[in-house]
């Protein structure tokens, strides 16, 4: 054959090469993909692509779906995820969820049997497009080659515009293998009636907003993870300081305010500040930003912000008037509302208020014993906030008491640095999303602040990291319990010991009412984190006595690669404050 006459003939490629093609124009640059049957020949073309994509072989498929989390939280970018069909594919099941709660832009690629195979329960086989329903943005099964491109583009689309959330595309084995010429990459979307983005809120609405604010003695802003996902983080902080308005962040909306900022009133909910949720308890006037009045913000929501007019601005029209009225209900985009009120907000006459916001967190700052000889979780998250606070550091928590001081006493200064499963509270998320943190971000701090439960629940993302050289530090605050379950049932169910050690059934933990004192600590030691993390190749160190924290923590930021540092803690330590479930705040506990 000629080379004229080669040059001249039709491209040939796969459904897997356009798959994989589709991905590098899309320009993912990293995908976390664990490969099986029905997925083989989208890795054998990942491979055709030379270095155009960084494949990662994570060691479970959630822990692949959360370090792609973890690349979209700290990036804003799409993150992506490949599977196999069956129990691979509902391996991403949890995390697809995740997504989906906390509005992650997320493509996950799963294989599927073959065509003719579907619905005959083929080896293998799950129909993940009825799995995941009610948990993606939106979803294909691709039928047909020629739809494969097309499919691409409108995934990538959904997936990061409007309210960002998870796509799922299941590829059928026969898809991937099958063959096609003269494919168009860039086809034209077909998308009716779906909206990419809000119409912009007009003049007249920002110009109410305005009115409100002027007339307000007592505002709140009450900002949320739709600021950060928009982001507005820099236009919230410009609207804060021209405006006066004390500000309260959700879990989700932690790194929006610097908590320096001189009207930051921190973040408010069942754990969030006391002073947070006493000033919206008491503001006449409540400017909602990108947030969804989730019940563990409201507590009993009717008592929630009861004496204020609400402004709620959200991107999703949905969210309008769904958990709480608004008095101004605002469906936009809140960098355009922040931008379009920052150019006429006037400050309203509220310094008496201010004082009192500021006399609020005197009164109620956030505490724990100092005194005490060994190392509490406060104190341990507030020294390696101290340590790191230099530093490009990026923060991933696993679910539980640890993940609630980190948001106390770790100090988010800027966007994208915290990473949380808030929607969901998905034990696991810790150490999988600080490894896709690393991946997005070569060079920086990449630390997971975990607890040895929810740590145990993907600990064989560990092998990922040396393997892949991902130097992830795990800051593991070991209390050998589940100690948010046991925080409740000391406070509601007489101390009785449901199922919360950790440790061998023979101790007297394991079962039964509990007398152990505050400062408790389970003495048998399991499992042995330090000889685990040792096993899969990383470094590690075990600590208790106070005097050896700071030490020990420079120590495993200086370490070249993954490092666990067990940092051992008494059990009976309690988050505080707290608003118990569906209460309000008048009771909250704060001792």
């Amino acid at each position: 054959m000629s080379t004229a006459k080669a040059a001249t003939e039709p491209q040939v490629m796969t459904g897997a090469d356009i798959l994989v093609k589709s991905l590098v124009d899309h320009g993912v640059d990293v995908l976390f993909a664990y490969p099986g049957g029905c997925s083989m020949p989208m890795h054998q073309a990942l491979t055709r692509f030379g270095g155009s994509i960084r494949t990662i072989l994570p060691r479970h498929e959630q822990g692949g779906a959360f370090a792609a989390q973890g690349y979209s939280r700290s990036t804003g970018k799409v993150g992506v995820v490949m599977a196999t069909s069956g129990p691979g594919a509902t391996n991403l099941v949890t995390a697809i969820a995740d997504a989906k709660l906390d509005s992650i832009p997320m493509v996950c690629i799963t294989g599927q049997v073959p065509t003719k195979a579907i619905g005959s329960d083929a080896f293998q086989e799950t129909p993940m497009v009825e799995v995941c329903r009610g948990i993606t943005k939106h979803h294909y099964l691709v039928t047909k080659i020629a739809d494969l491109p097309r499919i691409m583009k409108e995934a990538f689309h959904i997936a990061q515009s409007g309210r960002p959330g998870p796509v799922l595309i299941d590829m059928p084995k026969d898809i991937q293998l099958g063959n096609m010429t003269d494919i168009d990459m860039d086809p034209p979307m077909d998308l009716p009636g779906y909206q990419a983005a809000p119409p912009a809120v007009p003049s007249e609405t920002i110009r109410q907003i305005a009115a409100a604010i002027k007339l307000a003695r007592r505002p709140v802003i009450y900002s949320g993870g739709g600021v950060i996902i928009g982001g507005a983080s820099e236009d919230l902080r410009e609207f804060i300081t021209k405006s006066g308005i004390p500000t309260v962040t959700t879990l989700m909306g932690l790194g929006s305010v610097p908590p320096e900022h001189e009207h930051s009133m921190d973040w408010l909910g069942m754990h969030g500040a006391a002073y947070a949720n006493y000033a919206v308890r008491d503001c006449d006037l409540l400017i909602a930003l990108g947030v969804r009045f989730d019940d563990r913000v409201t507590g009993k929501v009717e008592a929630f912000a009861k004496d204020a007019k609400i402004i709620h601005v959200d991107i999703d029209a949905s969210e309008l008037n769904k958990n709480k009225e608004a008095h101004i209900p605002v469906r936009g985009d809140v960098k355009q509302v922040l931008t379009e009120l920052n150019k006429i907000v006037q400050k309203p006459e509220i310094s008496e208020w201010q004082k009192h916001c500021v006399d609020l967190k005197a009164k109620f700052p956030m505490k724990y014993d100092e005194n005490f000889d060994g190392i509490l979780q406060q104190h341990a998250i507030k020294t390696l906030s101290d340590v790191t606070a230099d530093m490009d550091a990026y923060i991933s928590v696993g679910v539980g008491q640890h993940q609630m001081w980190a948001a106390q006493f770790y100090k988010f200064r800027r966007p994208r640095t915290w990473l949380s499963s808030s929607g969901l509270g998905t034990m696991g998320f810790g150490l999988p999303s600080a490894m896709g943190v690393q991946a997005a971000h070569p060079n920086a701090l990449s630390i997971d602040i975990d607890g040895d439960g929810s740590f145990q629940m993907n600990i064989q993302e560990l092998a990922t990291c040396f393997c892949e050289e991902l130097p992830v530090k795990v800051f593991l605050l070991n209390n050998q319990h589940l100690g948010m379950v046991v925080q409740w049932e000391d406070r509601f169910m007489e101390r009785n010991r449901a199922h919360t050690y950790l440790g061998p059934i023979h101790h007297v933990e394991a079962k039964g009412k509990s007398d152990a004192d505050r400062f408790q600590y389970a003495e048998e030691r399991y499992p042995d984190f330090v000889k685990i993390a040792q096993g899969y190749g990383c470094g590690a160190a075990t600590i208790r006595k106070k005097a050896d924290l700071e030490g020990a923590i420079r120590e495993m930021i200086a370490h070249k690669g993954p490092y666990l540092l067990d940092v051992q803690v008494p059990y009976q330590e309690h988050v505080l404050p707290m608003i118990p479930g569906g209460m309000t705040v008048d009771d909250m506990i704060l001792e």
